[in-house]
Parts: C-alpha cells; sequence; structure tokens
C-alpha cells in the first residue's frame, strides 16, 4: 500500500520504512470524537495509519468549541463523525475510513466490533457505553487503551498511561474500576488517566441524555493532552 507517501517523509525518517508499513497495514477504531476522541483521531491519522473506524453519534453544540477538533462557530448541529471523516480524509486521502454516526448502544457493540480490528480507542466520556463498550472489546480479545476523566483538571503534565488495576485519585476510573471488578475485569485495559485533584467547583448536573448525568468544566487543552496520549499508546504498540 504505497502511493503518495512523500507527507509520510518525517515520520519514516524517525521510525523507518518497516514501522510505517506495520502502521500503514493497521486497522483502528476510535469511539467517541469530543475533546479526547477526536484529537486521538487526528494524531492516529497523521501517523499514516491505513485503515480506521470513527465512532460517534452526537453533532456541535456551542459549549463544545473550547475543546474539540471539530467544532467550529460555522458548523453548531452538525455530525462530529461527519466533520472528523471529511478531514481525516482531507490529511490522508488514501485512508480506508469507515465513518458511523451512531451513539454506543449495549445491543450495537458486538456487531461494531466484527471484523479486523489491531487496537481500539475508547474516548466513551459516559459511564454505561463506556462499560459496555470496554466489555466486549476485553471479552474478543482487542487490544484496548482507554481514557479515564479528562474533566475539572489543568496540568496535562500528570497524565500517566497505566493498567485500570494502578489508576488512583481520579473518580471516573473508579467508577470504571469498580463495576468491571464486579464482572471479573480486575487489570488487562490500558487507560490514560490523571491523579490530579478534580475541582469540585466545576460540577455540573446535566440532563442525563446518552446516559451522560454530570460533567466537569475543561480547559482546551487538557482533553486533547489526553487524546495525543492515548494515539501514542496505539502508535508505539502497534510499532512493536
Amino acid at each position: 500500500m504505497m502511493h503518495d507517501s512523500e507527507w509520510l517523509s518525517r515520520t519514516e525518517l524517525l521510525i523507518g520504512r518497516e514501522k510505517l508499513e506495520k502502521l500503514m497495514n493497521s486497522h483502528v477504531m476510535v469511539v467517541g470524537l469530543g475533546g479526547v476522541g477526536s484529537f486521538a483521531a487526528e494524531f492516529i491519522c497523521r501517523s499514516g495509519i491505513g485503515e480506521m473506524t470513527i465512532v460517534d453519534g452526537d453533532v456541535v453544540a456551542p459549549s463544545n468549541r473550547n475543546r474539540q477538533l471539530p467544532a467550529l462557530a460555522t458548523n453548531h448541529g452538525q455530525s462530529k463523525a461527519d466533520i472528523m471523516g471529511d478531514r481525516l480524509m482531507q490529511i490522508n486521502p488514501e485512508l480506508k475510513l469507515h465513518v458511523i454516526k451512531e451513539f454506543i448502544m449495549p445491543g450495537m457493540v458486538d456487531k461494531l466490533l466484527e471484523g479486523h480490528l489491531d487496537y481500539v480507542v475508547d474516548a466513551i466520556d459516559s459511564i454505561t457505553p463506556k462499560l459496555t463498550f470496554i466489555r466486549a472489546a476485553f471479552a474478543k480479545g482487542l487490544k484496548i487503551v482507554s481514557s479515564m476523566g479528562a474533566g475539572g483538571k489543568v496540568d496535562p503534565t500528570q497524565l500517566q498511561v497505566a493498567d485500570i488495576s494502578k489508576s488512583y485519585n481520579c473518580p471516573f476510573a473508579q467508577q470504571v474500576r469498580k463495576q468491571l471488578g464486579q464482572e471479573g475485569i480486575k487489570r488487562g485495559i490500558k487507560v490514560v488517566f490523571s491523579p490530579e485533584e478534580n475541582d469540585k467547583r466545576s460540577l455540573m448536573m446535566t440532563d442525563g441524555t446518552n446516559f451522560k448525568k454530570s460533567a466537569y468544566g475543561t480547559m482546551s487543552y487538557l482533553p486533547a493532552t489526553f487524546g495525543a496520549t492515548l494515539a501514542s499508546v496505539v502508535i508505539r504498540d502497534l510499532m512493536e
């Protein structure tokens, strides 16, 4: 799969031809295209990954503009998956891209994970769909990296990559750990998390749409740093 690879010349300079071809022959799925997932998808695409599936049922809202890659003042109400899909194809016109404009619902996850996937990125920010997705990916033995809570935090230097069993001081991770633990999944999920204390004053309750009951305030660069870290885990693991 080699055509116009000049745009990847700097990547090849760093990692070499063999590893670049590994990336070009890999299929990565990114679920959730908000502040974390949109940046993860972009960085994965820019690494030269040959095939991607992106999944998000949401549309751009004004409150997304402080942190989400697809969100502009000019595209409120448009599908995040469509916007990101167009963007990824403009980065790499040879990308084999599958765009799924759906929210993660329990009934659809098994079908979603059919076919060959080299890595899945979980950037879902609602607990129930997130658990459903992690469980299904884990049951299939897929390589997965999952984002824990990026809200209520301001210091990007505190991010860590660890097994979920080693995550700490993150209320979101604690919920995920507890629920997965009750089903016998104690370890084996790579996560990106930050032990920085959440600013409790930044918590707000939401209307509960799509399983989301509350949200923390956010800063532009912090979810993006989570996304970059998720992408780095995927890319480095695939090159091994």
